[in-house]
């Protein structure tokens, strides 16, 4: 049944006992007698709503129930880097919601060891090893995930990165590729092989994780700041380019979370408490607050959400970062 609709000034919409109906089903009479000292030409008026003119497009409340707008039962996700840090927190937090996983690693004896503990818990995962810096086994990699789902995939997870922090005139050629293949040409590529899937799945979701560092200037971290901003600007991008395939397109972009990533720069006590300085709240990120907002990007009660990169840096990014000590 067509809902009925309140024009806000006008007050609610009229009953459908005592209005006439539009060819689409709204009332077509707004009665001004309340506003007539302020709008006079507006006494004894009926407003009349053309589908020609006025084509209104909404999801229905009723074709959402609560009980599934934050459930993921019944979904697919392909996570890359799922055994450590972010990345395992992230397969953790799709998996406690009810969707079905797939992740890679490059450590087939790490992966082995999760898949199990993954088991125990009553998670669906399952997984490859798999180098996604590398572009033919990227290729193997999606062949597995169609076969594993049956040819749809609800989700994807660009998470995989690296870093090597020094200053920009010292970057070699070879640092740099291997920057730009591993933190952006991988996940463009991995996007692209994955879309099909995505579109056949009729309401997919890519997130990226990304950095501050592709917003604000980070020491020793020019070329790592680079591919961050490109995963930023490929966010937007596919935001627009696949929201006709129902695909929708956002990232995350973290600062210093406590992984094994970080341990080495962050065993330096000052540097640490220069961090903590910038940082509004005081303290490290834990995994699991970057994996809970991957989780809701990914959810039915997200669905208006695309083209977004959140950060989840504990107030860092309005404050900038560039430490005195190395």
């Amino acid at each position: 049944m067509p809902r009925s609709l309140s024009l806000v000034g006008l007050g609610p919409a009229a009953s459908t006992s005592s209005a006439s109906q539009s060819p689409v089903g709204l009332p077509l009479n707004l009665r001004a007698s309340g506003n007539a000292h302020r709008f006079p030409s507006l006494k004894s008026t009926s407003v009349r709503f053309s589908p020609t003119l006025c084509s209104i497009k909404s999801v229905p409340n009723q074709e959402r129930p609560s009980s599934t707008r934050w459930s993921l039962n019944g979904k697919t996700a392909l996570v890359t880097g799922g055994t450590r840090g972010i990345g395992h927190a992230i397969v953790e937090e799709l998996a406690g919601l009810g969707a079905t996983v797939h992740t890679c690693a490059r450590n087939e004896s790490e992966l082995n060891m999760c898949l199990r503990d993954w088991e125990d818990e009553g998670f669906r995962v399952s997984g490859s090893v798999c180098d996604v810096s590398c572009r033919d086994q990227r290729e193997e990699l999606m062949v597995t995930v169609s076969s594993v789902f049956n040819g749809d995939l609800n989700i994807l997870i660009n998470n995989v990165g690296t870093n090597i922090r020094k200053p920009m005139v010292d970057f070699t050629a070879g640092e740099f590729d291997k920057l730009f293949a591993t933190n952006f040409e991988s996940v463009f590529h991995m996007s692209q092989l994955a879309y099909p899937l995505l579109k056949a799945s009729g309401a997919g979701s890519v997130v990226f994780t990304s950095s501050v560092s592709g917003f604000v200037s980070l020491k020793s971290m020019s070329v790592h700041g680079a591919t961050k901003g490109a995963i930023n600007q490929l966010t937007k991008n596919l935001a627009c380019e696949w929201a006709k395939d129902n695909i929708r397109s956002n990232a995350v972009a973290p600062w210093y979370i406590r992984t094994s990533m970080v341990e080495q720069v962050l065993s330096n006590k000052e540097y640490l408490e220069e961090v903590y300085s910038r940082t509004p709240l005081g303290r490290l990120g834990d995994p699991t607050e970057v994996s809970s907002l991957v989780a809701f990007l990914c959810l039915p009660a997200s669905s208006y959400i695309t083209g977004q990169i959140i950060c989840v840096d504990g107030g860092m990014s309005i404050n900038g970062f560039y430490p005195r000590h190395d």
